[in-house]
């Protein structure tokens, strides 16, 4: 076998990779060592910024095979025909810590899913719960800082968690998800994933759907109590790599299958809840889950700074058949997510060998920038409308518009007959067995007693209560509990 010849970034072959030039035997280090100058420069700038959210993160390639025909609701081509595979790669990571935080803590779970298809890159950006804390995006930066470290403190504050919380009463259904049995996914491979948001499916006569998407895990849900979760952190803070990591190499290929629910546009204004809230959920028994397709992971990454860490989604990334809906969250998401990306990894950040398409070649007006690596002919030229051959318009939507009515500014969506922040919260309070609503209970007042303002407390007990008056009583009952320790 030859010996490979290690070199410089610019090829040429080092001569001696273990001791710096220097004057003399014991002299100092010379200017002239390029290798070492280069090797420390280089050094110096591996890392890149982190996500702001999202940062620790896990992922791994497989491919969606579609079950059953759906060709009635979108024109997605890569769901136009049963038995169609189309390549794919899932990201999953925790929301609130840093890189470097453990996987076994309590906090929803990104689930990311890049679908390589032949019209392009679709990108379902979603969560391991089928709703989130706010419905407006302008409130975000505002509840990732009270959920990140406090600035002076440089931990996590129960006091900010809980008086964002209590100042957000729309936070109390996804509060009552994280509290319960499932805010520990015992590992990435046995929770469930779900788009979060209403999307729309648009079919070949133009006529559109809107929809939500639930993965369910075929390994089957299951999850870790505090105790648990606090013994595995000790053990392995990454468990959850590790799990993923190790499964998929034994040919243990974690898999899920895609269920819709389908929304008739037409039906969205009279329904009983705002369907494009994020804060809520459609109700299993009003749009009936209907199955899609399997997603199966079967190949880790050979780097998981290059393919993890570069990884980049947008939710802004559709294909013909698919589009947004008017979820405000989801709107703000179309623009914050791709921008993350060019901050982090710069403008070119869709040629990485990960985030670039694979049948379908990008082609485009852009130009330059740092990294560019993608480059037309030497005719080609770089604006539009030209008369020379480059590329032009389809002139077809990818889905349908979305009606606009009244005037703009700053104001609520018109309310539903359900809507509130309080009532899905209470059916889910309401579903849960005996022992589910103990530990729920239990996980609210260990960090509810921690806060250090009364009125605060007293905000987030008024949204239990409002959601259903035993949960609130009980919450109340077992926080003064825990003060009065």
């Amino acid at each position: 076998m030859t010996q490979r010849v290690l070199t410089t970034e610019s090829g040429a072959p080092v001569a001696d990779n273990q001791n710096s030039a220097t004057a003399g035997a014991g002299g100092p280090i010379l200017l002239q060592d390029g290798h070492l100058l280069e090797k420390l420069a280089r050094f110096n700038r591996e890392r890149i910024p982190e996500r702001v959210v999202h940062a620790r993160g896990s992922g791994a390639y497989g491919y969606f095979e579609v079950t059953d025909d759906v060709t009635a609701y979108t024109r997605a081509d890569f769901l136009s025909e049963v038995g169609r595979r189309t390549e794919t790669f899932l990201r999953f990571s925790t929301v609130a810590d840093s890189l470097g935080g453990a996987d076994a803590v309590r906090d929803p779970r990104g689930f990311a899913v890049k679908f390589y298809t032949n019209d392009g890159n679709y990108d379902l950006v979603g969560n391991n719960t089928p709703v989130f804390f706010i419905k407006d995006p302008i409130k975000f930066p505002d509840f990732i800082h009270s959920q990140k470290r406090d600035p002076f403190t440089g931990r996590q504050e129960p006091d900010n968690v809980w008086d964002f919380w209590a100042n957000s009463p729309e936070a109390t259904h996804q509060v009552t998800w994280l509290m319960g049995d499932r805010g520990i996914p015992a590992s990435y491979r046995h929770m469930n994933g779900f788009g979060s948001h209403t999307y729309q499916w648009t079919n070949a006569a133009g006529e559109a759907y809107f929809v939500k998407y639930h993965f369910k895990t075929n390994q089957g849900v299951r999850s870790l109590s505090a105790e648990q979760a606090a013994e595995l952190v000790g053990k392995d803070a990454d468990s959850h790599q590790t799990d993923l990591l190790q499964a998929i190499e034994r040919g243990m290929n974690p898999s899920w299958t895609l269920y819709v629910q389908l929304m008739p546009a037409a039906e969205a204004a009279g329904y009983r809840f705002n369907p494009f809230d994020v804060t809520k959920v459609w109700p299993h028994a009003d749009y009936p889950l209907q199955r899609v397709g399997r997603l199966v992971l079967d190949r880790n990454p050979d780097n998981v700074f290059a393919e993890v860490e570069q990884a980049a989604f947008s939710p802004n990334n559709f294909v013909p058949g698919i589009g947004p809906s008017p979820d405000k969250m989801l709107q703000g998401r179309l623009f914050a997510y791709a921008d993350a990306q060019r901050y982090r990894l710069g403008i070119n950040h869709t040629q990485l060998p990960v985030n670039a398409p694979r049948a379908a070649t990008a082609d485009n007006y852009g130009r330059d920038g740092l990294h560019a690596t993608r480059y037309g002919s030497r005719h080609d030229k770089n604006y539009e409308p030209n008369s020379y051959a480059g590329p032009a318009q389809t002139d077809a939507p990818l889905s349908a518009p979305l009606p606009v009515q009244g005037w703009t500014g700053t104001h609520e969506a018109p309310a539903h007959t359900k809507d509130d922040d309080f009532f899905q919260a209470g059916e889910l309070y309401r579903l849960m067995s005996a022992e589910e609503k103990d530990r729920l209970i239990a996980n609210i007042a260990g960090g509810l007693s921690q806060v250090s303002r009364d009125d605060v407390i007293e905000k987030n007990l008024a949204h239990f209560h409002a959601a259903d008056a035993e949960y609130g009583k009980r919450v109340e009952e077992a926080v003064r509990a825990l003060r009065e320790d």
